[in-house]
C-alpha cells in the first residue's frame, strides 16, 4: 500500500523526516518496505498484514503515528452547506434495503447541478503519488476520500438511475451487468446489487455499472457510502474473478462510523471542485454497531506477566487511548476497554498486551533464559497408535494427512456406519461458512474421502499400487445447540497389485483379504481382542465384499470393496478396497493381557480341506463350528481361498480351509487324526450344510 508522506503532514504535525517515519510504522507493525521519491513528496510503501484494515488509509497511519508524537490527528468532518433544504420525502422512498444481513448500513446524499471536468493538479499529484490515474473531478474525489479515510464510495449519474431511487437487493439468477470496465458479467442470487427500480447498477462493494457511470454530462450526482458484509463481498469477488481497491477494503473490514464522516468529506470537495449544491443526508442503519468491551482488570499485570515488559497503568491507558481504545470504570474500580468501530482486531485482553506492547517497542523486551520444563509424557493413547502406525507402515503403507473438510459431491456416498461416530450426535454436517477451498464447506463424517482423493491423485499420475491409511478426527453436528461432536477414526485403501521390492513385478492383485489382514494386524497392534467380521450390506461398499467389524460384540467399522457408483464418480478402472474404524472407540476399550504359550514341543499336523457351501452360508460360520469341537487337538483354523465359477453351481462357491491339529504331549499320527478329521467335516456339515468338495 502507497502512503503519501505530504498527505500524512495534512493530517497529523510532524516534523520528523521521511525516513524516522518509515522506521516508526516499521517498529509499530507497519512494515515499510521502501521509500520512493516523487516531486516534493515522498511515498512509503507499506506491507500490512490482513489483520489491520485499520490502515488501509492515510488516516489510519496517522493514528499510529499520534501515538508517537502526542499529537492529535487533525482530519474531521467536511464542512457541507445546504444551500436549499432537502425536499420532503422520505428516506424509504429514495433508498430500500431488502437484504439487511448483506448491507449493514447505508448512506446516499444528492448532489444536484455539479459541472464534470478534470481536476485541480494538487488532486491529481496526490492521487498518482499513491499510483492512481486521475479520471474526473467526482471519480478522483470519490478516490481521494477512500485513501485518505479508508472508506470505499461509490458516485451515480442520477438521472441514468430509472426511477430516480437505489434498491440493495440479491442479483436475480441469471442477471447481468456490465461494469465500468466494459465486461458484462453473470450474477447469481448470492451477490448483492445496488440497482434502481429496474436494473442492477453497481455491484455492491465491488465496481460500478457502466449504464449509470459519471460522464462529462452528468449534472446530477448520488454519492453512495454503505458498510457491507464483508463474506459477501469476498465470496462474490471470487465469483466474478473481479477484486478492487473497494472490495480488498471491504472484505477486511471498514469503519461502519465513519460512513457520515466520510460522506460528508467527499461532498465538501464536490460541492468546491464540481460545484452544485447538497441535499440533505439518507442514512438507513439496519444493524447498529456495538463495540467490543474488553474487561482487563489490571492491564499492566497482563502486559508484564506476557511480554515482560514494565509499564505502569497510566502509561498502557495512555497508548490505548491515543489508538481509540477508551477505558471505562466501574463503581468496583474494574476497568473494561472498548474497542473503537475501525479496530475489529481488539476483542480480548491480550489484544490490548500487543497494542502497549507494540508501542513501547518489543526491542525492549529483555533477553530471558525460559524456565526449563519436563518433556511431558505420552497422552493414554499415542503409545497404540504409534505401534498401529508402524505395524502398517512395515506391511508397505503410506500415511496420508488429508483436509478435514471434504467435496460436497461425495460426502454423502460414504455412508457412516451405526456406532462410528458418538451417540446421540446430530445426522447433520457440521458446515463451514467459508472454505478456503471452493466447494469443500462441510466437515467430514468420514475420512475415506481424503483417502480416495489421494487415490485418485496417485493413480492420474500412473501409480496404480497404493496403500495408504490415514488417523484422524471426524465430526458431527450437535444436537440441540451443543458443539459439534469429534471423534478420532482410522482408515485404509489398498489397490492395485502386490509388487515386488523393485515394483518391477506384480505378484497378485491385491483383494478384500489384505484389506480385512491389514485391519486385523492394525487391531493386534493396538492390543484389541474379540475382533469379528460379519457380513454386511452397506451402501457405499459391493454387495458381497463387504463386511461390519465388531469388537466384542459392538459394531466399530467396517471393510469391503468400494460400491461400483463411487467407483465410477471417482473415476476408478481398478477395484478399491477400504476399511474404516472408530479408533476412539476401539482404544478406549481396555488393553487385552498377553497370555503365555510355550512353544510346541511337538509337532503339529495340517490339514487343507476344500468344502462347497452354499453362496450365503459365511466363512465365520464354517470357522466357529469347527473350532467349537476338539478344543484340546485343534489348535488353528484359518481361511486359505475362495472358487465360485465354473465347475461350480450357481448359488454355490467352494472354500478352502486350513485346520491345525497339534497335542501338548504327544506326536500326533495320521491315524489318529484321520478319524478325528472326518468326525469334525461331519459336524461341520450338520451345522452348515458345507461339505468337502473332493
Amino acid at each position: 500500500m502507497n502512503i503519501s508522506y505530504n498527505w500524512l503532514k495534512d493530517l497529523i504535525d510532524i516534523e520528523l523526516p521521511a525516513a524516522e517515519v518509515a522506521e516508526q510504522l516499521t517498529r509499530v507493525g507497519l512494515a515499510v518496505e521502501g521509500i520512493h521519491p516523487f516531486g516534493d513528496d515522498f511515498v512509503l510503501d507499506i506491507d500490512l498484514t490482513s489483520n489491520r484494515p485499520d490502515c488501509l488509509s492515510h488516516l489510519g497511519v496517522a493514528r499510529e503515528l499520534s501515538v508517537y508524537t502526542g499529537k492529535p490527528v487533525k482530519i474531521g468532518r467536511g464542512d457541507v452547506r445546504y444551500d436549499v433544504p432537502m425536499p420532503a420525502v422520505l428516506a424509504g422512498d429514495i433508498v430500500r434495503i431488502e437484504a439487511p444481513e448483506l448491507c449493514h448500513r447505508f448512506t446516499a446524499r444528492i448532489i444536484r447541478n455539479v459541472k464534470i471536468g478534470p481536476s485541480p493538479q494538487w488532486l491529481v499529484d496526490r492521487l498518482e503519488a499513491i499510483d492512481e490515474r486521475s479520471i474526473n473531478n467526482v471519480a478522483d474525489i470519490t478516490n481521494y476520500v477512500m485513501h485518505e479515510m479508508g472508506q470505499p464510495m461509490h458516485s451515480f449519474d442520477l438521472d441514468k438511475l430509472s426511477g430516480g431511487r437505489i434498491v440493495v437487493r440479491n442479483a436475480a439468477l441469471s442477471e447481468t451487468i456490465t461494469t465500468l470496465d466494459e465486461v458484462e458479467r453473470k450474477l447469481d442470487d448470492s451477490m448483492l446489487m445496488i440497482c434502481d427500480a429496474e436494473k442492477p447498477a453497481a455491484i455492491g462493494g465491488i465496481m460500478g455499472g457502466l449504464g449509470s457511470s459519471i460522464t462529462d454530462a452528468t449534472v446530477n450526482v448520488l454519492l453512495e457510502v454503505a458498510f457491507f458484509k464483508r463474506e459477501n463481498i469476498r465470496s462474490t469477488s471470487r465469483k466474478l474473478n473481479l477484486a478492487t481497491e473497494a472490495s480488498y477494503r471491504f472484505e477486511r473490514g471498514v469503519d461502519i462510523e465513519n460512513l457520515i464522516c466520510a460522506s460528508d468529506r467527499a461532498t465538501q470537495f464536490i460541492c468546491e471542485l464540481a460545484g452544485g449544491t447538497a441535499d440533505d443526508l439518507i442514512d438507513i442503519y439496519p444493524t447498529v454497531h456495538r463495540s467490543v468491551r474488553v474487561i482487563a482488570k489490571d492491564i499492566a499485570a497482563k502486559v508484564r506477566r506476557l511480554t515482560g515488559l514494565d509499564v505502569d497503568a497510566d502509561e498502557s491507558d495512555r497508548i490505548l487511548g491515543s489508538l481509540g481504545i477508551s477505558v471505562e470504570v466501574s463503581d468496583e474500580g474494574v476497568k473494561s476497554y472498548l474497542s473503537p468501530s475501525w479496530r475489529h482486531d481488539v476483542v480480548i485482553e491480550e489484544d490490548l498486551v500487543e497494542e502497549v506492547a507494540r508501542h513501547v517497542g518489543y526491542e525492549n523486551i529483555g533477553a530471558e533464559l525460559p524456565p526449563a520444563y519436563g518433556a511431558g509424557e505420552y497422552q493414554r493413547n499415542e503409545p497404540r497408535e504409534k505401534r498401529l502406525r508402524q505395524t502398517l507402515v512395515d506391511r508397505g503403507f503410506d500415511e496420508a494427512i488429508s483436509y478435514s473438510f471434504i467435496d460436497t459431491r461425495f460426502d454423502e456416498m460414504i455412508e457412516t456406519v451405526p456406532g462410528l461416530m458418538v451417540q446421540d450426535a446430530d445426522t447433520r454436517f457440521v458446515t463451514l461458512n467459508d472454505s478456503v477451498i471452493e466447494g469443500s464447506v462441510r466437515m467430514r463424517h468420514s475420512i475415506l474421502p481424503g483417502l480416495l482423493d489421494a487415490v485418485r491423485l496417485n493413480i492420474n499420475y500412473q501409480r496404480r499400487d497404493i496403500r495408504l491409511f490415514e488417523i484422524g478426527k471426524a465430526f458431527a453436528a450437535g444436537r440441540d445447540g451443543e458443539p459439534p461432536n469429534e471423534q478420532e477414526l482410522f482408515a485404509l485403501v489398498v489397490t492395485g497389485g502386490d509388487v515386488m521390492q523393485d515394483r518391477a513385478m506384480t505378484i497378485r492383485e491385491l483383494d478384500f483379504y489384505d484389506a480385512k489382514g491389514a485391519v486385523e494386524a492394525a487391531m493386534d497392534a493396538v492390543g484389541v481382542n474379540g475382533l469379528t467380521f460379519t457380513s454386511a450390506d452397506l451402501k457405499h461398499l459391493r454387495r458381497g465384499q463387504s463386511a461390519s467389524i465388531a469388537v466384542c460384540g459392538q459394531i466399530v467399522g467396517s471393510v469391503g470393496r468400494l460400491s461400483d457408483d463411487i467407483a465410477a464418480g471417482y473415476k476408478f478402472k481398478q477395484p478399491i478396497y477400504v476399511a474404516e474404524i472408530n479408533l476412539q472407540m476401539v482404544l478406549d476399550r481396555s488393553v487385552k493381557n498377553p497370555i503365555y504359550r510355550p512353544l510346541p514341543k511337538f509337532p503339529g499336523i495340517t490339514r487343507d480341506v476344500s468344502l462347497i457351501a452354499d453362496r450365503d452360508i459365511e466363512y465365520a460360520s464354517m470357522r466357529d463350528a469347527i473350532a467349537g469341537q476338539n478344543a484340546e487337538l485343534i489348535r488353528s483354523v484359518d481361511f486359505v481361498d475362495v472358487y465360485e465359477g465354473k465347475g461350480m453351481a450357481e448359488n454355490e462357491r467352494s472354500v478352502t480351509i486350513r485346520i491345525e491339529y497339534r497335542s501338548d504331549d504327544r506326536t500326533l499320527v495320521d491315524s489318529e487324526i484321520d478319524g478325528l478329521h472326518l468326525q469334525v467335516l461331519s459336524e461341520l456339515e450338520r451345522k452348515t450344510g458345507a461339505r468337502p468338495r473332493f
